[in-house]
């Protein structure tokens, strides 16, 4: 393969090559399961959605596991606020994930584990911790032992002496740098059976023994936001590597997205949750949203950017509607080889939407001049290039993310129009081309033209 990832752990872009010829194998860290997903959360998932696309495209076999955690002290806190049992509140919550990772065109994982379902193997994980003398015992909780482990601080570039781990100091600990893998049961908190006490796991520890669980002992990428890096990835590298696994071979990790300058929080829920941004935008224009930048920069979230990035959306759209409306259907083609590259380059999305819309504009100038064979190739190219970024508008995901076609309706009659009204200029008919941009007008549609073609929006009171 030609693809090139930046690696958190080098800190270097270098060559990805799987494992295992053929096949890769990416774990990703995915939700708390503690309320309703906004924006922030699901960028992540966006990202390596696209990466696994990406690898799908070139031939590989992809092995795609995004856990829940279903069980952690937010949870908890958060249920009996409510009056509602953690686990009714948990899976709740995590219907409202899935939901959101479908509408915004997310393939589903190859395997979705739950942490309160593979406690076993978070038992035998702390065995081998101890047994090699990398965790210890102290009043039923468990503890890794940092200091035993020479490589802490690799992933994360955190100095082993100025590490804090953020958690409630506990008068068990040896050192207050070693961190929690198993706490000991608390009345009216939810516990498992081990051989030191019954409790319940730390976030820590249930990623690492669902990865390994299902990814074998080494794979090829690890992936999640930049907010987890530390504690929670370099906790998971160094229990890992000190049970003797070799763990990820790539770890990746996407930026935030921000609100005024902070990182988006449950706080702001309210005006960036999915289900609010969904009623902004449909699920395609929002997944362009968020994948058009590169993964590794931070989006600052306005409601400007997003109209920006829907009109962008609506340009591939009108031309392809166009297109097939003019020459048939279409089926998806070749990805032109600026795009490949650049989707190489460390996934370098905007550099590929770049190339998305110089073969627009290329293509709405081969509609002009009626070169339909032109025409079919160029939109071929770009079915080709948006269906392995998730944003195909002809695909069956993109036509019911209307309002149960309400949306799709809307936008063949005035495409339709903006048909006539091209042609009508073309023919320097300009009182018939005046006329439908008054038409449409009239019916609360505002029409733009730009270099790639004319776009439209309903306008907003």
């Amino acid at each position: 393969m030609t693809l090139h990832l930046h690696d958190t752990a080098t800190r270097t872009i270098r060559p990805f090559e799987p494992a295992t010829p053929g096949r890769a194998s990416i774990y990703v860290c995915g939700a708390t399961v503690q309320g309703t997903p906004h924006i922030g959360h699901i960028r992540g998932a966006l990202n390596y959605d696209v990466l696994r696309r990406w690898l799908m495209h070139n031939g590989l076999d992809v092995l795609f596991i995004r856990n829940v955690t279903d069980i952690d002290d937010k949870i908890l806190t958060k249920a009996a606020e409510a009056g509602r049992p953690w686990w009714e509140w948990a899976f709740t919550h995590e219907r409202e994930f899935e939901a959101a990772y479908d509408a915004l065109g997310c393939l589903p994982p190859s395997a979705l584990p739950r942490a309160t379902g593979h406690v076993t193997q978070m038992v035998e994980l702390m065995r081998r911790l101890i047994d090699s003398g990398h965790a210890y015992v102290s009043g039923g909780d468990v503890y890794f032992d940092v200091q035993s482990f020479p490589d802490y601080g690799k992933l994360s570039g955190q100095r082993p002496d100025e590490v804090q781990q953020g958690e409630t100091s506990a008068e068990g600990k040896r050192d207050p740098r070693d961190f929690t893998l198993w706490k000991a049961a608390k009345p009216g908190e939810p516990s498992w059976p081990t051989p030191w006490g019954d409790g319940r796991p730390g976030w820590h520890l249930e990623c690492s023994a669902m990865a390994t669980s299902y990814l074998g002992s080494e794979f090829d990428i690890h992936g999640g936001g930049v907010d987890l890096v530390f504690p929670h990835h370099e906790n998971e590298r160094a229990q890992s590597r000190a049970a003797g696994d070799g763990f990820a071979r790539f770890w990746l990790h996407n930026a935030w997205v921000t609100m005024s300058g902070e990182k988006m929080s449950k706080s702001l829920g309210n005006v960036v949750s999915i289900p609010a941004m969904l009623a902004k935008a449909t699920g395609q224009e929002l997944r362009y949203y968020l994948i058009q930048p590169h993964y590794r920069s931070t989006i600052e979230y306005s409601d400007e950017a997003l109209a920006e990035a829907r009109q962008g959306y609506r340009r591939v759209e009108q031309f392809l509607r166009r297109a097939t409306s003019q020459v048939g259907d279409v089926e998806p083609g070749e990805v032109p080889a600026e795009f490949a590259a650049a989707l190489d380059d460390d996934l370098a999305t905007p550099q590929a939407f770049a190339v998305i819309h110089n073969t627009v504009r290329e293509g709405n100038t081969a509609l002009d001049d009626r070169d339909d064979k032109l025409v079919a190739e160029h939109a071929a190219a770009v079915r080709g290039m948006t269906g392995v970024l998730g944003i195909d508008p002809l695909t069956e995901q993109a036509e019911r993310g209307g309002d149960n076609g309400t949306q799709q309706a809307l936008a063949s009659l005035v495409e339709g129009m903006l048909e006539q009204r091209q042609q009508a200029r073309a023919a320097r008919d300009f009182a018939t081309a005046d006329d439908v941009r008054d038409r449409l007008a009239a019916a609360g549609i505002a029409v733009a033209d730009t270099a790639d073609g004319p776009t439209w929006q309903v306008k907003s009171d």
